[in-house]
């Protein structure tokens, strides 16, 4: 249930068994290469990611008021000592149970120099937004406000000028009209738990019957983690395309 077997052997007539073929996160071991040629374009873009969630804990202080040196000082990559030990907790205690758990990732991209994106139908939102739903496991994508924007007025939603051009607040997440305006862009990723539990539940077999099965071997509990390095590799590939496009323009 909730694999990509089932709509695999529909469109190809096979599917890889053992562990999902091009379903599988395996793939994006070539993402996170390319993202790291990517990163060496960008000299003055700093790409950061980190779990900001997992199930019903969130990491409620905001991306300013933390330290990015720390996203590898622990197991879930949270930036947030407390946090991060009670998603720990939380990831064990679902993995006692056979289950799975899902969760959210945060990006921020900072320096990024304005005018990357296109007016229209390659908007720069858009085009992150299509780069992290292609990653195994993703179920959503928010920019800036986000869903939490639409519940607000113009008034309290507007990102009002300082002389300079920056903006006093950032609610736009740095992108506007499609294109970055030099503020920081920061953007939130869904994951969706693991489909494979290791807990028994119907199934449909090859022969259309429904049966019992249960997941063996190791899988992860929480892939959130993991998608860290994918997440700033895909954003650093869509930062990249964009910036050797302005080189035509330039």
């Amino acid at each position: 249930p909730s694999h990509a077997d089932y709509t695999y052997e529909k469109k190809y007539g096979i599917r890889d068994y053992r562990g999902g073929g091009r379903s599988s996160a395996r793939e994006t071991a070539c993402r996170v290469v390319a993202g790291a040629i990517a990163k060496q374009l960008l000299k003055e873009v700093t790409i950061h990611a980190y779990t900001s969630s997992v199930g019903d804990i969130f990491l409620e202080k905001p991306y300013q008021d933390l330290d990015f040196s720390k996203i590898e000082s622990n197991a879930v990559r949270c930036p947030d000592k407390d946090t991060a030990e009670r998603m720990i907790s939380k990831i064990k205690d679902i993995k006692k149970q056979g289950d799975t758990i899902g969760g959210t990732v945060t990006c921020v991209l900072q320096n990024v120099p304005v005018g990357l994106g296109e007016p229209v139908f390659d908007k720069l939102h858009a085009e992150l937004g299509k780069a992290m739903l292609s990653i195994n496991a993703v179920k959503g994508f928010e920019y800036g406000s986000g869903f939490c924007g639409a519940k607000m007025t113009g008034s309290e939603h507007n990102d009002l000028f300082n002389a300079d051009g920056s903006t006093k607040t950032n609610l736009s997440g740095g992108i506007q009209g499609g294109i970055s305006n030099g503020m920081d862009v920061y953007f939130r990723v869904a994951f969706k738990p693991v489909a494979t539990i290791i807990q028994k539940q119907n199934a449909l077999d090859s022969s259309g019957n429904i049966v019992e099965m249960q997941g063996k071997g190791r899988h992860d509990p929480c892939v959130v983690p993991r998608a860290i390095p994918i997440v700033e590799a895909m954003a650093a590939l869509v930062l990249a395309d964009y910036y050797l496009l302005n080189k035509i323009y330039n």
